[in-house]
């Protein structure tokens, strides 16, 4: 069964890169002063920066992919911190691969 927010997630430009950028977050993005990178995920305001756009804007992208499982967040101190979901990632490319 084809999964709709699975879908909405990856028919946006800019969810895409984020999620490329996450898979190598040391190259894309600076280092945190709270959270590394690769441990702890990307703060949303390296996001919203690298991304061009509003914080609202990012945390609208970053609630999407979420939502479909794509990344997660998590919070330190006053940060959201996102990162790939790897088994979800693989999840969703093995759907998207198979017999609809």
């Amino acid at each position: 069964m084809l999964d709709v927010d699975l879908v909405k997630a990856l028919a946006n430009e800019k969810r895409l890169l984020i999620l490329e950028w996450m898979r190598d977050p040391e190259r894309h993005f600076p280092p945190q002063r709270d959270g590394d990178l690769v441990r702890d995920g990307v703060c949303s305001l390296f996001v919203a920066e690298k991304l061009g756009v509003s914080q609202p804007a990012c945390g609208e992208h970053l609630k999407v992919l979420a939502k479909a499982g794509l990344i997660r967040g998590r919070k330190i101190k006053q940060w959201v911190f996102y990162q790939r979901d790897e088994d979800r990632i693989a999840a969703a490319k093995e759907m998207l691969n198979g017999d609809w």
